[in-house]
């Protein structure tokens, strides 16, 4: 990181910035574009929360969060949940701090609106992400969303990743 990064909401003055951004090519069956997540959160108007990571004047990545899911989908409210819906961090700023800060952000929001867990969920395998998750203190929770595994973030019991902070 070059200078302390920020979070930006999507607008039409950088919507083209967003959807720029793409990670590496190893990476791509492992993450939605921007452009898909975009369209998700205009389908999802009070859930998603897309946001640009910025540093500086450069976008370096992109995360949506969601909050106050019905996670089990079966309509009874008994597993509302938040978390990080996607992660996407730009080919060459990979490696920077950025996604510890992308996540050290969706906790904080999470926290600011009661919330006490963030779940994230990722597709196995070696080049996947789950080092990074895991190394965040993100535990697995053993379940499965789709073909993807869950793992959770208990934001009650300590602070976000890093410490806490304010995006």
């Amino acid at each position: 990181m070059t200078t302390q990064p920020r979070l930006e909401a999507i607008t039409p003055a950088n919507f083209e910035t967003a959807t720029a951004l793409k990670v590496r090519p190893d990476q791509e069956h492992l993450v939605a574009p921007v452009v898909k997540s975009l369209a998700e959160a205009y389908v999802h108007p009070g859930v998603a929360w897309p946001r640009l990571i910025m540093d500086g004047g450069r976008a370096v990545g992109f995360l949506m969060a969601f909050f106050d899911i019905d996670f089990a989908g079966d309509g009874t409210g008994n597993d509302v949940r938040s978390g990080l819906w996607r992660l996407n961090i730009a080919a060459g700023e990979q490696g920077r701090g950025y996604g510890r800060f992308a996540v050290e952000s969706v906790a904080d929001e999470i926290r600011s609106r009661g919330g006490t867990r963030l779940t994230v969920t990722w597709h196995p395998g070696a080049s996947g992400p789950e080092g990074f998750y895991l190394g965040l203190g993100f535990r697995l929770t053993g379940e499965m969303s789709d073909d993807q595994v869950v793992g959770e973030l208990d934001l009650a019991q300590r602070p976000a990743p890093g410490g806490s902070r304010t995006a």
